[in-house]
Parts: structure tokens; C-alpha cells; sequence
């Protein structure tokens, strides 16, 4: 056994220590499962919350993003999302703990006093997560089979990783995730700040002279271009992501472990400071432009391997490599507990009203491993469409903010028809845009160059508003009447 090998299985063994250790003491009732009973601190919901910004796939595409694409990969840096989130974190959590919520499908199914709009949200939502889940095992294989110089193929990694995580996340719920996360972001700040800036020195002599030698071999490369990725597309794609960062099912499991909601609002003031750690990962990539010229698709997502097996010594390179794990699984472990608890909670006991919560509890832990599986097949069978249906999934899930927003409102315009008939019609426009590779330069061809280099999401966003608003106006009289026989009967 090399020495990067084994400080793979060092770390990889702690996180499964921590990840099993963590229901130690406590009653693991289904609240304390899913949430944590709402009783987590300011650190465990900031390491929760804020360690979603390193995944796998900013660990190896963000660094790859700048290898290929130069200047417009700072909008992997958005501090807009933390600015919704600041408003409607706190809103949510004590909306939910005054009607102990426990996952995103129960707000909506609460808000609107419909079960459907909860299946419907839930449905949107493990849709959404699977193809991120098997971006993060993909990730995993890749990074396992590079730190351990070939020794442990990319399948072997995948299965271990994901049936691993599975078996800690039945036994601990949200605890778990929230202790590997401390060992996670730790290892994490420390290799991505090393690596980040010891490369350009080491290569260049520094920053400054690493971004002259990228500007001379290859001008305006750090530039936002004036068109296709220009700066009105870099402002449309930060404000729909900003919608959609806060939307992913398993933020709102984190949002309701808390234990106050200040905490929550401190998270979102703290985390842009905390993101910047992004910006490190992008000099990695600038790092390789120059010294590992002509990569080409995937493998521009190793340049830091590549780079770290030529610099470092094999037991760093190891460190690397759990590092990267520790990015794969403690995302894992969130995505298959708030998919698990979706589909349980708010697709079968919608079926089955009667089912209890303890019957509930063990059907949502049997779920882990069914959906570990699942996703399993698409990492092995997926091929090159993972990425399209991530693109689509981001998609997905932003459809659920307007419905979100206006329900925040002293009063809702929206009526459950609205919401339900948005919800649908934006992922319609997702879909037929992602399959079909349509674009705002396709759609508005005369249109001004600004305005074509849009992120066509905004235009799903749009389309979905305008039909919530109008089916809302058509069905505003059955909806009130339907309010008032509900309050007759209460």
C-alpha cells in the first residue's frame, strides 16, 4: 500500500467514525433523523449550509471551468444567493417550526393547504437530486482513481463511498452529515489554500506573474468577452442561481435542524467571506493553462491532479484525495436523506394517510439504500448525459422559487391552481430548452446582443410567473370559495 493510498483510507475511515458516532446519546426518533430535532448551533448549521459550496464538482470543475473558459468562471463566486437566503431562511425555519416542518414539500404543502403541490415539489425535487448525486459519485470514482495512482479503480471507489455513506446516513440521519462535515470543510480549507497558492509560486514565482504569463500566451483569455459568455449573460446566470441555490431540498433539511433563527441569518452574512475560498480553487486551474497546455473535455477536470502527482509527494497527493472524497460524501449524505425523506413523508403517506411515524421512519431509512442504488446505475450507465441533466435539474428546482415567494407575501396572489399550473410550465420550458440546445440567440435572433446572451432560464422563470399570475386571476373565485368551505369545516 503507497502512501496516498493509505491517507485516503485514513480519512475515509474517520468520516465513517464520525458519521456513525454521531447518533451517540440520542433517541433517533424521525424529527431527530431528519433534522437533528432542531437543535444544531450556529457552527453545525454554517458547516452544513456553507460547506455545500465544495462538492466534487468545485473541486474538480472549478478548477477545470478556468483551465477552459478563462475570466467568465468567477460566477462560480455568487454572493447573491446568500442575499435571498439571508431574507427567507429565517422566514422558512420559523414557519416550519411552528408547524414542525420537516422537509421543502411540507412548507409548500402547508402554505397552499394542498397534499398535491406537496407530491408535485417533492417529485421536482428528487428529480432534481439524483443527477447532482451522481455527478458527486462520479467525482469520487475520478478523484480516488487519480490520488491512488490507478491502485483503486473509479468503480471499485463508487461502490465502496456510496454503500458506505448509505449505511451511516440510515443509522445517524442529518447527524452524521453534520459531523463528517467538520472534518470535511477543515481538511478542505487547508488543501484548496495550500495548493492554491504554493502552485502559482512554485510555477510562476507567484500570482501577478502567473496572470502576465496567461495574458501574454493567450490575450484577453481573463477578460469577460464581449460576446456569448458576456456580462449580461454572467449577471442572468448569478440571479438564477442565486434563486436556485436556495430551492435544493436538502438546504431546507439544514435550515430546519436550527436552532434559532439568527443563526441562520448569521450563516448567510458569514458564508460570501467563507465562498471566497472559491477563487482559490479558480488559480489552480489558471495554475495549468500554461503548464499542462492542450487539455481537452474531461480531463481538463484534472488538472490538479495532474499538476499535485508532478509537485507533490505521493502521502500529499493522498491528503488531496481525501479531501475530495470528504467533498463527495458528505453532500451524498444530505441529497440521499432529504430524497429518502421526500418520498416517504410527501409521496407515500400521501398514498398511504395512515402510515405512523415510526412506520414512517423505517420506510424512510429502507429508502436510502433503494435510492443509493438507483443512483449507482446512472453513475455506471449514465455516460456523457449526466451533465445535461444537471443543467436540467438546476433547472427544475428553480421553478419552485416563485411559488415560494409570492407565499412569503402578507397575501398570496397566487392560488394552489397558479402555483401548480407555474411549477409545471416552467419545467416544461426547462426541459424542451435543455433537450433541444435552444438559446436566447436562437429564440430573439434580431434581439440586441445583451439581451441574446441572457441565460435562457430566465426566460422558464418568466413564462412561469406569467401563467401562475393568469391561472391565479382565472381561479381566484374557486380557490377563495374552497378557503371558506375549509374554514366551515374547521
Amino acid at each position: 500500500m503507497n502512501m496516498a493510498l493509505l491517507m485516503i483510507l485514513l480519512f475515509f475511515l474517520l468520516s465513517l467514525y464520525l458519521g456513525f458516532r454521531a447518533r451517540k446519546g440520542k433517541q433517533m426518533s424521525f424529527e431527530q433523523w431528519a433534522v437533528g430535532g432542531r437543535s444544531f448551533g450556529t457552527l453545525l448549521v454554517f458547516l452544513l449550509m456553507a460547506g455545500e459550496n465544495f462538492t466534487t464538482y468545485t473541486f474538480l470543475g472549478a478548477s477545470g471551468a478556468a483551465y477552459g473558459l478563462g475570466g467568465p468562471t468567477i460566477y462560480v463566486f455568487s454572493a447573491l444567493c446568500y442575499i435571498v437566503m439571508y431574507w427567507v431562511s429565517p422566514i422558512v425555519w420559523r414557519y416550519g417550526k411552528e408547524h414542525r416542518l420537516l422537509t421543502q414539500s411540507d412548507f409548500f404543502q402547508s402554505k397552499y393547504n394542498s397534499p398535491a403541490l406537496g407530491v408535485l415539489a417533492a417529485v421536482v425535487g428528487v428529480v432534481s437530486m439524483v443527477p447532482y448525486l451522481v455527478l458527486q459519485l462520479k467525482g469520487l470514482g475520478i478523484i480516488v482513481s487519480e490520488a491512488s495512482y490507478g491502485l483503486i479503480s473509479p468503480t471499485v471507489a463508487v461502490w465502496i463511498g456510496m454503500l458506505s455513506v448509505a449505511f451511516y446516513v440510515m443509522v445517524s440521519g442529518i447527524h452524521g452529515s453534520a459531523w463528517t462535515a467538520v472534518i470535511k470543510d477543515i481538511v478542505m480549507l487547508v488543501v484548496i489554500v495550500f495548493v492554491a497558492l504554493y502552485l502559482p509560486y512554485h510555477y510562476y514565482g507567484g500570482l501577478k506573474p502567473m496572470f502576465q504569463a496567461i495574458d501574454v500566451a493567450k490575450p484577453g483569455f481573463l477578460l469577460v468577452p464581449d460576446k456569448g459568455l458576456s456580462v449580461s449573460w454572467y449577471i442572468s446566470t448569478c440571479i438564477l442561481f442565486a434563486f436556485g441555490a436556495s430551492m435544493w431540498p436538502h438546504m431546507y433539511s439544514a435550515i430546519f435542524t436550527s436552532r434559532t433563527e439568527s443563526a441562520l441569518r448569521k450563516n448567510a452574512a458569514l458564508t460570501p467571506l467563507y465562498q471566497l475560498v472559491l477563487v482559490l480553487v479558480l488559480f489552480i486551474g489558471f495554475t495549468a493553462i500554461l503548464q499542462l497546455p492542450g487539455l481537452q473535455g474531461p480531463d481538463m477536470d484534472l488538472a490538479l491532479f495532474k499538476m499535485a502527482k508532478n509537485v507533490f509527494d505521493p502521502w500529499f497527493v493522498g491528503v488531496i484525495g481525501a479531501a475530495g472524497i470528504l467533498a463527495a460524501l458528505v453532500p451524498s449524505s444530505l441529497l440521499l436523506m432529504a430524497a429518502a425523506t421526500l418520498l416517504s413523508k410527501n409521496v407515500y403517506k400521501v398514498w398511504k394517510p395512515q402510515t405512523t411515524d415510526d412506520q414512517l421512519a423505517r420506510i424512510t431509512r429502507w429508502l436510502v439504500p433503494v435510492i443509493a442504488l438507483i443512483c449507482l446505475y446512472f453513475t455506471f450507465h449514465g455516460r456523457k448525459t449526466i451533465i445535461t441533466l444537471l443543467i436540467m435539474a438546476y433547472g427544475f428546482v428553480t421553478q419552485l422559487f416563485p411559488a415560494l415567494v409570492f407565499s412569503l407575501l402578507r397575501k398570496n396572489v397566487l392560488t394552489l391552481q397558479g402555483a401548480f399550473s407555474g411549477i409545471i410550465a416552467g419545467v416544461v420550458v426547462v426541459g424542451y430548452v435543455t433537450v433541444t440546445n435552444m438559446t436566447m440567440d436562437k429564440v430573439f435572433p434580431f434581439f440586441p446582443q445583451a439581451v441574446k446572451d441572457l441565460d435562457i432560464g430566465i426566460v422558464a422563470l418568466i413564462v412561469n410567473v406569467i401563467v401562475s399570475l393568469a391561472v391565479s386571476m382565472a381561479t381566484r373565485h374557486v380557490d377563495l370559495g374552497k378557503r371558506e368551505q375549509a374554514n366551515a369545516t374547521v
